[in-house]
């Protein structure tokens, strides 16, 4: 289920507790937020609670493009990203024409 909200759009998480996934509708079928969002230039925040945490991997890209931080820095962030969605409920994607999966980096 997606829902828009101020013009972006939210994609509500699929827990499979048994598997140890979370999956979301993107483009027509079920992809890993792990896999996929994290990765994703669409990703545009998670949903915490009541608020929208912004995905870390965007601030590190950029301070590591501008030499202000090490390639460390990327893999610190995915793992912060790995615990948004951990206490998460949603995606906030900016995919509006539903194109997909389109790399960050």
């Amino acid at each position: 289920m997606s829902e828009y909200l101020l013009g972006m759009k939210r994609l509500e998480f699929k827990r499979d507790e048994k598997k140890q996934r979370v999956t979301v509708s993107c483009a027509g079928s079920d992809v890993s937020v792990y896999s996929h969002c994290a990765y994703c230039r669409h990703c545009t925040g998670v949903l915490v609670g009541k608020r929208i945490v912004p995905p870390p991997q965007s601030q590190a890209l950029n301070e590591v493009r501008s030499g202000k931080a090490s390639d460390d820095n990327l893999m610190n962030a995915a793992m912060l990203f790995n615990t948004l969605i951990r206490d998460g409920s949603a995606v906030e994607c900016s995919d509006d024409d539903n194109r997909g999966f389109s790399t960050r980096y």
